[in-house]
């Protein structure tokens, strides 16, 4: 370990107060030995070296990365944000985009990056296009790292900068984000910016540095220019700028030096002021109304507007309806051991990082990793796509977490034996991620550590690739294995979940050549195509858990560490035909053709549930519950599966098998209208009239048009002498 400088070097004395007898003695908060060495200059190179390298690796894994499935969303925010500007504001589409709610964001990223393609002559349609945008994200996932980097260097030296860098890249949430993530790594950047211009500036105040605060305003800009939610970092500033003056003049100080006190108002109001105005710059909607429009997108984010199905411990759960712990729980699944392990430590030994650093940087560290993951679960605010909405959060906890193991390091300076194993631990820490990352230097974002089973252990458990980004691996799969080419002879069809992204790849090279079809991923069968191509997205969780998927049409998968991202399914069979006939209820034909397909894939979980319910619909009901049994075992707790086998016994006699399926079909599936309605349905005829109208209720708030459930209402209001409420349900029927 290298030697210390003498401890009479002292980091912050010349902005502490002068002591005198009986006065307030900021030296217990403000005096650390330096943490400067004599080999700075050496480690200063190895730094440059370093972050040059991680620089180039970044930009050149961003341009093998695919597009993100929110970037339909971005490349419209960025082409009315150029067109915006152009017109010096008379075109005034980007205020108002219902389709995403893009004038919530501030435009920054977009507007960058819209004008340079403009420059360049790149439309939306070009590769090129999004080569750029992955480019700009790599230079700000580069600039997230590197002040982070350089945070931990201001507070623990050369080293600390140099692990700091290194824990950053080989973060592989964190890198694979940055190759393809216009929303969350800017926000990233902006957020550590600010915090270490903060710990600069706190060293000067209250004299001012001006330059130290365009550096807090800048970052604060970028990160509201991003993300309304940019504006936490006036709290923070305010905060911890009280909490500056507290330690250098203790609380005595707040009644003695007014004029101090005043130096730090003015400083905090001025520069966050100055960081808000220069964000609005790049938000067209915040500009219509500088103070409303902000805090009612604050408003838009704290609910995030979209509910949607995400996979959870195991559970499809809607986005507002996940547990309190689900950030926590994505967080630790998620990060590298390096920093999980370092990070609690840290929590756990702060007392004695405070004594080892200086302790103002140390707690804004912590505080800007922990309080936003602790605000977001007081205010229930509904997240979904894993932990990306708090990714800012991540670079402070790689700071405490470089902070903790190179204290360990320094409580082992006299076991040899103990710091060798330290380092052992610490490089196969960084060695497990490593790997990963090389092994998928694609999506790096979908990787999970080890305590929690890895990627394989999360599968059919989380999401993995849920922005489709292996979509261009897909791709690059079709055309090496000359399933496509710009040349062939006839035109192909590919459907697919994530339609635009591919045909974002393909349109301007195959023109006419290929046509892509937007299918949900239960109902792929029911319009004709050559390929198709379904990430685990929108697959239920017990369906991958049981390894049935990608079922046997699967022609090729996408993977990571042997783990199926993508399917390629081969179009054409008999499935297709039997589809045209149901839905032209020739039940018959159609019960032949998914016959067919089980002959060839009998684990279709799609033509497995068609045939069951065209057998329900022939009034074969042993026939449909022997169908319906085997969806169950292709995909266990089929809600479809549970609600016709449910059918079928009550078709068959058995009311007590049928109430247990439609009862499992509404706990795993809370909104299925019609199991609550056949449930209604069972408890009427046992004389059970409250629980009856409790179902019917539900059935009604899932399904308002559903006709039976107010036929059936009225009939059970009738029978209990109600005419008034009969006749409102017969009215309401009647509409319908």
């Amino acid at each position: 370990m290298s030697k210390r400088k003498p401890a009479s070097k002292r980091t912050a004395q010349k902005s502490a107060p002068s002591k005198t007898s009986g006065s307030y003695d900021p030296s217990k908060w403000l005096d650390r030995a330096s943490v400067a060495t004599e080999q700075d200059s050496f480690y200063r190179k190895i730094f440059m070296a370093l972050g040059a390298v991680v620089l180039l690796a970044t930009i050149v894994l961003a341009l093998g990365s695919g597009i993100n499935g929110d970037d339909e969303y971005q490349d419209d925010y960025s082409a009315k944000l150029v067109s915006y500007y152009s017109t010096m504001g008379a075109d005034t589409s980007a205020l108002h985009i219902p389709k995403g709610n893009m004038q919530y964001y501030g435009g920054f990223f977009d507007i960058v990056t819209g004008f340079t393609n403009k420059a360049l002559g790149l439309t939306v349609k070009d590769a090129a296009y999004h080569d750029v945008r992955h480019v700009f994200n790599a230079v700000f996932g580069f600039v997230a790292m590197l002040f982070t980097a350089l945070f931990a260097r201001e507070i623990g030296g050369w080293r600390a900068g140099i692990l700091t860098l290194a824990f950053m890249f080989l973060s592989p949430r964190f890198l694979g984000h940055s190759l393809m993530n216009p929303k969350d790594i800017p926000f990233a950047a902006g957020y550590i910016i600010a915090i270490y211009y903060m710990s600069l500036l706190f060293k000067s105040l209250p004299k001012f540095h001006w330059k130290l605060a365009l550096g807090v305003a800048l970052g604060m800009a970028l990160a509201i220019a991003t993300r309304a939610g940019g504006l936490i970092l006036v709290g923070i500033f305010g905060l911890f700028a009280g909490l500056d003056f507290l330690m250098k003049n203790g609380i005595g100080g707040l009644f003695k030096d007014i004029k101090q006190v005043g130096a730090y108002a003015a400083s905090v109001l001025g520069i966050s002021l100055a960081g808000f105005l220069i964000a609005i710059l790049f938000w067209p909607y915040a500009m219509q109304d500088p103070i409303g429009h902000p805090l009612e997108a604050l408003g838009e984010f704290s609910k995030l507007g979209v509910k949607i199905r995400v996979l959870f411990g195991g559970e499809n759960l809607m986005s507002d309806d996940t547990p309190w712990h689900y950030a926590l729980q994505w967080i630790w699944r998620t990060i590298p051991l390096f920093t999980l392990f370092g990070f609690l430590g840290a929590i756990v030994l702060l007392k004695k990082l405070m004594e080892r650093y200086q302790p103002l940087p140390v707690l804004l560290a912590i505080f800007a990793a922990v309080f936003p993951v602790f605000y977001i679960i007081a205010k229930d605010s509904i997240l979904h796509d894993g932990w990306r909405h708090l990714m800012f959060v991540y670079p402070t906890m790689v700071v405490t977490a470089s902070l903790f193991w190179l204290m360990v390091e320094s409580m082992l300076t006299q076991n040899k034996t103990g710091k060798y194993a330290l380092y052992a631990v610490v490089v196969l820490m960084m060695l497990e991620p490593a790997l990963f990352i090389a092994r998928n230097p694609h999506y790096p974002y979908v990787y999970f550590n080890t305590v929690s089973g890895g990627i394989s252990g999360a599968f059919g458990k989380y999401e993995t690739d849920y922005w489709g980004v292996s979509m261009k691996q897909a791709l690059d799969w079709l055309e090496d294995s000359g399933k496509i080419s710009p040349d062939m002879p006839q035109p192909v069809t590919i459907a697919t979940t994530f339609s635009y992204v591919f045909n974002t790849y393909v349109n301007k090279k195959y023109g006419d050549k290929i046509q892509v079809k937007y299918v949900r991923f239960n109902q792929r069968y029911e319009t004709d195509w050559d390929y198709g191509i379904f990430p685990s997205r929108y697959i239920k969780g017990p369906h991958l858990r049981a390894h049935t998927w990608p079922n046997s049409r699967s022609i090729h998968t996408v993977d990571a560490n042997g783990v199926p991202l993508l399917s390629i399914e081969q179009g054409g069979g008999p499935v297709f035909e039997a589809e045209k006939s149901l839905k032209g209820q020739d039940l018959q034909a159609a019960i032949n053709g998914f016959q067919q397909e089980l002959t060839q894939h009998p684990d279709n979980e799609i033509a497995l549930t068609k045939l069951a319910m065209a057998y329900l619909n022939t009034n074969q009901a042993a026939q449909a519950k022997d169908a319906a049994d085997k969806l169950l075992q292709v995909t266990p707790d089929n809600t479809n599966g549970l609600f016709y086998r449910g059918l079928a016994y009550l078709n068959l006699g058995d009311a007590v098998n049928a109430e247990k399926d439609l009862r499992r079909t509404i706990e795993v599936e809370d909104d299925f209208g019609t199991a609550y309605y056949y449930l209604a349905l069972i408890e009427n005829q046992r004389n059970d009239i409250s629980s009856a109208l409790e179902h019917l209720q539900k059935a009604i708030q899932a399904a308002p048009n559903f006709k039976q459930a107010y036929e059936l209402g009225a009939q059970i209001y009738e029978k209990q002498g109600d005419a008034q409420r009969a006749q409102q349900y017969r009215a309401a029927a009647a509409k319908l």
